[in-house]
């Protein structure tokens, strides 16, 4: 089995046409959705970036038990069973977090990997003694800390500099000197359309806005405090890139067409999380509640032996995690005992309704749960941080090491189920001044309040339900699925639970 698995970052399911965008120029999406199976309840797990990988090579959800970090000496990694098992794997990729201390050990469990530079903050070129004020005055004050991307995109001045491009061009070659082979994995990665939102002239031309200012292509991860010419230069921005990244997916689509890919080789397009976009006015991700513009993502898969089924659609809820177990069912392997997720291999030939809930979130913040219909964000009753602790034997974080003072009070805890007998350590989270849990960059969690949402009647997460009812039947799936995904002891207690005497660990 040969299988193509497309991965992009910051995709909203609202800029595509398959998913009812008509805003966004799409029509290489379309065109795929025409021959793919297109998942209309797909939601993320751990978030945002590297734990969401996490959750993709491992076919699990940790961030009750740790924030962003590398895969763990006891992770389960799909890309290296592969390998392991004689099924070739290899990674394109422009994201810089690979390179990071905390996301070191995912692109090295591949059989090979290529790496494109000079994607956003990526640390590319060398400035000793930059002309800061040169910089400055060509860009929006909010992104004047952004020193490197400010440096890095000097030197992108013509298409093919752009990394998308030069991504799909590896693509490109990988596939017309492996076509022929059997038995490969291609994971493409692309950072676009995360942030920065900068795409080439002629995609960015579709989008005229009465913006006059600097360059603004970046949004600050807070609150909406931008004039509406300023939302909607960021929102065309968003936008070209979306269909940058749409054309560059069709140039796939015609390899495929070409060389009668459609035959023999499956094809997964998805994303890591979604992106607000001014929407309940915020920017971003990481800080506010997990809305359904960062939860609820896209996902199409074609596989050849279910090509009588393209076009259709499935209702079934699946998460991140199940792209895991997917590509191994896919490529004939075995799936690890201490996969919690399923394969999405059963639903390719038929819906199901199977799964009654998932739950995802970011570590330290609220546990989220949705059951198809209802979506309710369900903070801790206890903020401080005495009651979350992070579970590694990799102590880093996104660009950093623990500091001592973290080591220092790390104690010994027995292994998880999860961890293959291996004791771990157990450590402190990131905290603000006050004690309080903070995302992984030190910014505060907002809005914190439990709330319940109508998916059905309330797309748009506008209008909190006052159920008392509902609310008790959705903290109890919030229990279930703890205790399946083996959460820390404390954690039950943290949100204000009574832990199940299976859930000890």
């Amino acid at each position: 089995m040969k299988i193509v698995f497309v991965l992009l970052d910051s995709l909203n399911r609202n800029a595509m046409a398959p998913y009812g965008s008509t805003l966004v120029h799409t029509p290489n999406f379309t065109r795929f959705q025409d021959r793919a199976i297109t998942f209309d309840n797909h939601y993320v797990g751990s978030l945002p970036c590297m734990p969401a990988r996490r959750d993709l090579h491992t076919g699990r959800s940790h961030f009750l038990h740790r924030s962003w970090g590398p895969l763990e000496p006891f992770d389960d990694s799909f890309p290296e069973l592969l390998k392991q098992n004689g099924v070739y794997s290899h990674l394109i990729t422009d994201h810089h977090h690979y390179f990071a201390d905390g996301g070191a050990t995912y692109h090295q469990r591949f059989s090979s990997w290529e790496l494109v530079r000079g994607q956003a903050i990526d640390r590319w070129k060398a400035e000793v003694d930059p002309n800061l004020d040169q910089l400055k005055a060509a860009h929006h004050p909010v992104q004047h800390h952004r020193t490197n991307y400010m440096i890095n995109r000097q030197y992108i001045k013509n298409e093919e500099d752009y990394c998308a491009p030069q991504l799909f061009k590896m693509a490109d070659d990988f596939l017309h000197k492996n076509y022929q082979a059997d038995s490969w994995l291609l994971q493409l990665e692309c950072f676009d359309p995360h942030e920065p939102f900068h795409a080439p002239p002629r995609f960015r031309d579709l989008y005229p806005t009465s913006y006059k200012g600097p360059i603004l292509d970046w949004p600050i991860y807070d609150r909406v405090t931008e004039t509406p010419e300023e939302v909607a230069e960021l929102r065309a921005n968003y936008a070209a890139l979306v269909t940058m990244t749409d054309e560059y997916f069709g140039q796939l689509l015609d390899f495929f067409d070409s060389y009668d890919l459609w035959s023999d080789t499956a094809l997964v397009l998805t994303t890591d999380h979604g992106f607000l976009l001014g929407e309940h006015d915020w920017w971003a991700k990481n800080r506010m509640p997990v809305y359904d513009e960062i939860a609820h993502i896209p996902l199409m898969i074609f596989h050849p032996d279910f090509s009588d089924q393209g076009g259709m659609r499935r209702s079934a809820l699946s998460q991140t995690a199940d792209i895991m177990p997917t590509i191994l069912d896919m490529a004939g392997q075995q799936i690890p005992k201490d996969v919690t997720s399923r394969s999405l291999m059963p639903l390719l030939a038929a819906d199901d309704d199977q799964r009654d809930s998932l739950i995802f979130g970011y570590f330290g913040a609220a546990i989220n749960v949705c059951d198809g219909r209802y979506s309710y964000f369900h903070y801790p009753v206890v903020d401080a941080a005495e009651h979350l602790f992070e579970y590694t034997l990799m102590p880093t974080r996104m660009t950093t090491r623990f500091s001592i003072t973290e080591l220092l009070d790390a104690t010994l805890h027995p292994s998880f189920s999860f961890t293959k007998g291996v004791s771990v350590l157990k450590l402190p989270p990131k905290t603000s001044d006050d004690g309080l849990p903070v995302e992984v960059q030190g910014m505060p969690f907002a809005d914190q309040q439990s709330q319940l949402f109508d998916l059905q009647t309330d797309p748009g997460q506008t209008t909190p339900l006052d159920n008392p009812q509902k609310i008790a039947q959705m903290r109890q799936l919030i229990i279930e699925n703890m205790v399946r995904l083996d959460a820390p002891a404390e954690a039950f207690n943290r949100f204000g639970f009574e832990m199940p005497k299976v859930a000890t660990t």
